[in-house]
Formats: structure tokens, sequence, C-alpha cells
């Protein structure tokens, strides 16, 4: 009985133990979980109600490229305010109103409040996503920083699949207006207290180090975050080829998942369909995980190459599978590159420049990933219609992961720029 009742102290004596920055990983992975559900997945799902119960299809197509180019644009802001600010005030101050946003939702009756409300709504995400989540895990993780993002990016996956089909359940039962109160509450609660409560700017200001390593010793500090600075980095040429080749791979990965539904179901049926996207979900979130662990053994550049071949791979196979063992296989294989892809463009980019201006530099990259972003669901529907069919489509996004490949193997050694850098900072020293 004695050995029970201490159960429950050991327990808080070890997770006392356990180094802070885990905490910021889960604080994010939940912060990542909801903006991604309740908002980039879920963003179809609004766009699909309001297409059918206020406004023609027409009117609303280009809603969802305003959100893509506001968030993109905000979060060289955003970049920029959580070098300067604690990123957890910045995280929940976006939380907060972008809460505030989605309770009027159903009051949209026109359409130029519709754009306005995607426009609004891309720039707080921005705010409270990706860039100042990425940018967390990477201050706090250097040797573990892979393994670190795998854990919260997966959050991604997770908000996709949990909050969508509930979102889109509520707007189907009761309509736009009650759901845009209880998607404002899943909101706020997903965001704010995680990122006032948990967050934390940076291992200094609680006095520890990254990675946990042990504290200095008396009278030794802490340098200033290593790393390029923006303007040097943006002219280097790995920035450009890792951006370049990511506009391609995202307008590849992006444009196949928002037609695979469409796909599989025209080949079969919508219940094989609806298990299809769940498959790539899990194998997302699977292969995520397995990739970050394995990136701790492995070369970077290397594992870019060859998942961006995967994805070809994947892309070439759902252009010619037919039958349910074909389209499952498809849907795993596309699956696994679909987390390592997106994971990987924050480890590049943090590997390659370090901390110093990590959030601008990621995204200034992210902003011109969104062009692709944008354009990836508008290319396939167009080849789609031209072609007659999504197997010369499919064809197409694929040779789209090839150009990425192309160009990132173009880009150059990982660790160039920093290393030209030290050669630039050494002469003007001498």
């Amino acid at each position: 009985m004695s050995q029970l009742l201490s159960l429950p102290g050991r327990i808080v004596t070890q997770l006392r133990d356990v180094y802070y920055g885990w905490w910021v990983v889960a604080a994010v992975f939940v912060t990542m979980s909801t903006t991604a559900g309740i908002g980039f997945y879920n963003l179809s799902v609004l766009l699909g109600a309001f297409s059918d119960q206020r406004f023609d299809v027409s009117e609303v197509s280009g809603a969802t490229a305003t959100f893509f180019l506001a968030s993109g644009f905000a979060g060289m802001a955003v970049g920029r305010l959580i070098e300067i600010y604690d990123a957890r005030y910045v995280v929940a101050i976006s939380g907060a109103l972008g809460a505030l946003v989605f309770a009027f939702v159903g009051s949209i009756t026109t359409v130029w409040q519709l754009y306005l409300f995607y426009a609004v709504f891309g720039v707080l995400y921005a705010g409270c996503a990706l860039v100042p989540g990425t940018t967390l895990v990477a201050r706090w993780f250097a040797r573990r920083r892979a393994v670190a993002l795998s854990i919260a990016s997966t959050g991604l996956s997770i908000g996709g699949i949990v909050f969508a089909p509930v979102s889109a359940w509520i707007i189907q039962t009761q309509g736009l207006t009650v759901a845009g109160h209880w998607l404002a509450i899943m909101f706020f609660v997903g965001v704010v207290p995680a990122a006032l409560f948990v967050l934390r700017p940076s291992p200094q200001s609680m006095g520890l180090r990254i990675d946990g390593d042990p504290p200095l010793e008396d009278g030794e500090e802490e340098g200033p975050p290593d790393g390029v600075p923006m303007a040097f980095a943006v002219r280097s040429r790995f920035f450009i080829g890792v951006t370049a080749a990511y506009v391609f791979a995202m307008m590849s990965q992006v444009g196949a998942l928002s037609h695979q539904f469409r796909l599989v179901s025209g080949r079969e049926d919508a219940a094989l369909a609806a298990l299809a996207v769940s498959v790539l979900a899990a194998s997302s979130i699977v292969g995520r995980l397995l990739g970050g662990v394995a990136l701790s053994r492995l070369s970077i550049r290397a594992f870019t190459l060859s998942f961006m071949l995967l994805q070809a791979l994947g892309l070439s196979a759902f252009a010619f599978a037919e039958g349910v063992v074909a389209l499952m296989a498809s849907s795993v294989l596309f699956g696994v590159t679909v987390g390592n892809i997106l994971m990987l463009q924050p480890l590049l980019l943090g590997e390659a420049f370090g901390l110093r201006d990590y959030g601008r530099i990621f995204a200034l990259s992210q902003l011109f990933g969104t062009v692709g972003v944008a354009a990836g669901p508008a290319l396939v529907g167009i080849v789609y219609d031209l072609a007659g069919g999504y197997g010369p489509a499919y064809l197409t996004v694929a040779a789209g992961s090839l150009v990425a490949l192309t160009i990132f193997a173009l880009s150059g050694p990982v660790g160039k720029a920093s290393a030209d850098y030290a050669l630039v900072s050494d002469a003007d020293t001498a």
C-alpha cells in the first residue's frame, strides 16, 4: 500500500526532471493540432458549407488562396515579432483574436465579408501556427531537433484527423452560426492556455541550456544564438534552392492531397475513398515519427532527396492505381512522404542558417512556398479537365516532385552558407 501511495510522488518527481523543452514540444503539438484542424484542414469544409448554403462556387473559389497569401505575408511579420517579444504572447494573442474572428463566421452574408474573414484569419493563423511553433522547437533543441520537430509537427496530422471531421459534423447538424461559436471555443481552448502556461521563448529564459546541457560554470556566459544573418542567408544558393524546391514539392503534395478523395471514389466508391484518406493520414504520422528518429543517424541532404523521389513514386503510383490493393498501397507510399517533406523544410533551414534569424528566414521561405500550395489543387484540376482523367494529372505533379528534387540537388551542401559567412566575418574582423 505504501508503495502504491508513493507512486504519484515518484511520477511527479520524474516529470520535474524532464527537460523543459519536451513540455514546449507538447504545447506546440497541441497548438498545431488545433490550428491545423480548425484552420488549415477546416477551410475546405467551411468553403463547402458556404457554397452549399450562401454563395455560388465561382464566387468563393479564390477564398482559400486569399488565406494562404495572407498567412504567408503575415508570417514574415510574425518571424520578426517573436525575435523582439516573448513568443508565447504572440501565439496567445493571435489565438484569442483568431477565436474571436471564428465566432462571427455565421454572420457572413456577402462575398466581400467571406474574403475578409479568410484574409484576417490567415494573418492570425500565421501568428499561432507553423512559424512560431517550429521556431520555438528549434530554439530548445539542437542535437535532437529532428525528433522534437517530428513529434510537434505530428500535431498537424492529428488536427486534420480529429478536428476537421468534428467541424464538418457540427456544421451539418447545427448550421454555420452555431458551428462558428463552437469552433471559436475549441480554437481558444486549444491555443491560448498552452501558449500562456507552457510555452517559453527559449532555454535561456528559464536559466537552462539548449538540449538540457549541464549549466555553465561560474563566470561563464551563454553567447547569443549563432547563425547566419537573414540578409546573407536569403542571397545564398542554398536558401534559393530550398525555397524554389519547396514551391514545386508543396505544389505537388497539396495538389494531390486535395484531389485524393475524388480520385479514389471515382475508381472505387466513397467509402473506400474515406478509408484511403485515413490511411494516408495515418501513414503520414508514422512516417514523420520514424523519419525524426532516422534523421539523427542519416544525412539530412540525402534524406530529403530520397523523400522527394519517394513522393514522385507515390504520385506516379496513384496515376495508375486500380483496385483496392493498389489504391491503398499508393496511399501508404505517398502518405509516408507527406509528413516528412513538410518537416524537412524547417530542419534544413535551421541546420543551414542557425537560430540567429531563423524565424524570419523560415517565414520568407514559407511565403514563397504558399505559391505552390495555392497553385497545386488548381493545377491538378486543370490537367484533369484538359486530359480527361486523374492519370495525367497525377503524373504532372509527380513530375513536379522530380523538378523539386533536381533543384534541391543543385542547391549545394547544407552547411555551405554558414561556412561562407564565417569566412566573410573573419575577413571583416581581420
